[in-house]
């Protein structure tokens, strides 16, 4: 380069026609031998298809000579079966059609087998409009074709790995849902004078849930029922769950009184589950004993940190069963549990509930909490109906919810039939 104001270096020009001689000396190649050694095959042929003319490249990968084709063989000989059918049955007509014709996917006999190809054509016309030649570019697709074959070979795979996974997760669900089965009662016994409905909705299929509930006998004239949600999910939380039922049941049966019963359990799951990984869960545990001469129910009760009870009164109003300030069940080694009792009478219905209803979320944002009072609302406009219509109503509730269910819910209706035997019928 030369300064401003200074003539150019002579060395400089040197070099400059020494590089322009270089790069004009790999533009020397002629017109015939670039067609020949072109990077793709190049043939023209008649309208009937008979090679007029054929490049090198094409040559090469055919394995033929240039004498043995040019005259000799139509385009179509070159071809496969398959590219010979679909030549006649769709290149060859648009070709004809359009007079020009691009990428299409054929394959060309030769010495090792089949090749892939992309060819693309056009018509040339002569100064009247006849067509008087057809030439051709055909492009070498094994690359192609082998990352295609790849492709497809991974799609397959993922596919397959797809279908096992979906077939691993349906086995998984099933065999939760087992599982979670096993958890809760088969079915609920017969009390009588009274009617047990219940209803169990996970969140998700595809793991563990933590809620629970029983109905069982005492002794011939009482019954014991339990409801609750142990903290967690998964395998964790169905262990506890699992210890929960069945100590409670085993409490009942040698001391039935609501505060023993919780009692009992706050210091197996306190002992059991110290250190590091504490469990815990919220539980209503109640005794129900039916007098067949009123056709009432006397229930007493007891919670550990549950939300509170529904009773769904035969007069069409629904008021929760307070029992505030009780703790959850093995936080402490000595909780505090709260009680109070109720007597249903003809046609109420007492509900318990967990508190994947009452924090479901709601809204469009999903942002706001269903709540005890709408459930209470929602409740009242089904009080006096029988337990299995409260139970009912509710599982309708929960598929209104859809997608605002983040927790597990489980439902006990306790009703006492509102035509008792001993009452006289008002119609």
């Amino acid at each position: 380069m030369s300064r401003t104001g200074q003539q150019p270096d002579p060395q400089d020009a040197d070099d400059d026609k020494t590089s322009f001689a270089t790069f004009a000396a790999l533009l020397e190649d002629s017109a015939e031998e670039l067609y020949e050694s072109a990077p793709c095959g190049y043939l023209s042929t008649l309208m009937d298809g008979t090679i007029a003319k054929i490049n090198g490249t094409l040559l090469g990968w055919l394995g033929l000579e240039r004498d043995a084709v040019v005259g000799r063989m139509r385009f179509t000989d070159l071809l496969t079966v398959g590219g010979r059918l679909y030549h006649e049955t769709h290149f060859a007509p648009l070709l004809r059609m359009q007079g020009e014709i691009s990428g299409i996917a054929l394959e060309l006999r030769h010495a090792g087998g089949r090749m892939p190809v992309l060819v693309s054509a056009a018509v040339k016309y002569g100064s009247t409009g006849e067509p008087l030649l057809i030439r051709a570019t055909v492009f070498d697709a094994r690359d192609r074709r082998a990352y295609e074959e790849e492709l497809l070979r991974a799609r397959k795979a993922a596919e397959e790995a797809r279908k096992e996974a979906e077939a691993d997760r349906t086995r998984l669900q099933d065999a939760l849902a087992v599982l979670q089965q096993s958890l809760l009662p088969a079915t609920l016994p017969t009390v009588p004078g009274l009617e047990a409905a219940a209803h169990y909705r996970t969140a998700s299929p595809d793991r563990l849930g933590g809620d629970f509930y029983d109905l069982f006998p005492i002794d011939s004239k009482r019954f014991a029922f339990f409801l609750g949600d142990v903290c967690g999910k998964g395998p964790q939380a169905a262990a506890v769950t699992s210890l929960t039922r069945y100590t409670l049941r085993a409490a009942a049966l040698h001391d039935p009184d609501p505060v023993s019963a919780l009692s009992t359990l706050n210091k197996v799951l306190h002992e059991r589950y110290t250190g590091g990984d504490p469990r815990y869960c919220t539980a209503i545990f109640g005794t129900l004993e039916p007098d067949p001469a009123t056709g009432r129910t006397a229930v007493r009760l007891a919670s550990g940190g549950h939300p509170p009870a529904l009773v769904l009164h035969a007069d069409g109003t629904a008021d929760f069963l307070p029992t505030p300030g009780g703790l959850l069940v093995g936080v402490l080694p000595d909780a505090r549990f709260v009680t109070a009792a109720t007597d249903l009478a003809p046609g109420d219905t007492l509900l318990l509930y967990t508190d994947g209803l009452t924090e479901a979320r709601i809204g469009d944002d999903r942002t706001a909490l269903y709540g005890e009072e709408a459930l209470r609302t929602f409740a009242a406009c089904h009080a006096g109906q029988p337990a299995q219509a409260v139970v009912q109503a509710l599982t309708g509730l929960l598929d209104d919810l859809g997608d605002g269910l983040d927790d597990d819910t489980a439902l006990l209706a306790l009703g006492v039939p509102a035509h008792h035997p001993t009452t006289k019928s008002t119609e």
